[in-house]
C-alpha cells in the first residue's frame, strides 16, 4: 500500500529543498564570527601611538564597535561596517583611525587612556563575539631624570673639591720637605763651619 501522499502534487516549497535551506542557514549561523587578538596587553608611554590589533572572520559584512572602560567610566569610541565611514566619539575625533580588519589606532596616548579595550564583532545573523586588551600608559620619569643628572653634578663637584683638596695637600707637603731639607742644609753647614773653627 503506497502512502496517502504519493502521486500526488504539492504546491509551494518541496520539503527536501526546505531542509537543505534550513539547514544551510543553521550552518552558517553556527559559524559565526571568529576574533583574535594577538596582543591583549599593551604597555605604552605617553604620547605613543598605539595600535589595537585584531583581526575577525564572519560571513558577510560585520559591525565593529569600541568600547573603553576604566576607573574614569565607560564610554564608546567607535562604530563602523567595514568599508564605510566611522562614527568616531567627540572624545575621540582626530585620535583614532579605524582598519577593516577590525583594528584601531590611537594617536598620542595619555595617562587617562589607561585601561579596558573592548570590541565587539556583530554578524548580520546577530551572532557576535566580544575581544579585551588592557592599555597601560605610563608617564616619561623627568624628575628622575632630573635627579639622576643633579646627582652626577654633585658626584663632579665632590670630586672636583677631592681633587682640589689633595693639590693642596701635596703642594704643603713638598712645601714642608723643601724647608726640611733646606734647614737640614744650614744645620749640616753650621755643624761642618763648627768643626773648622774648632780645628
Amino acid at each position: 500500500m503506497r502512502p496517502p501522499w504519493c502521486g500526488r502534487r504539492t504546491h509551494g516549497i518541496p520539503l527536501g529543498l526546505l531542509a537543505l535551506w534550513v539547514a544551510a542557514a543553521r550552518c552558517l549561523q553556527s559559524h559565526g564570527v571568529s576574533l583574535y587578538i594577538p596582543r591583549s596587553a599593551i604597555n605604552a608611554t605617553v604620547q605613543e601611538d598605539i595600535l589595537l590589533s585584531v583581526e575577525y572572520s564572519c560571513h558577510g559584512v560585520p559591525t565593529i564597535e569600541w568600547k573603553y572602560t576604566s576607573n574614569w567610566g565607560e564610554q564608546k569610541i567607535v562604530e563602523w561596517k567595514p568599508g564605510t565611514p566611522a562614527n568616531v566619539s567627540q572624545s575621540h575625533t582626530d585620535r583614532v583611525c579605524t582598519f577593516d580588519n577590525g583594528s584601531i589606532q590611537l594617536f598620542g596616548v595619555g595617562v587617562r587612556d589607561s585601561g579596558y579595550y573592548i570590541i565587539t564583532v556583530t554578524e548580520h545573523l546577530g551572532s557576535r563575539q566580544f575581544g579585551t586588551i588592557m592599555l597601560h600608559v605610563s608617564e616619561i620619569r623627568y624628575e628622575d631624570l632630573h635627579f639622576v643628572a643633579v646627582f652626577f653634578a654633585l658626584l663632579a663637584a665632590v670630586a672636583v673639591v677631592l681633587i682640589s683638596f689633595m693639590w693642596v695637600c701635596n703642594q704643603c707637603v713638598h712645601k714642608f720637605q723643601r724647608k726640611r731639607r733646606h734647614k737640614l742644609r744650614e744645620s749640616t753647614t753650621e755643624e761642618l763651619e763648627m768643626k773648622d773653627v774648632e780645628c
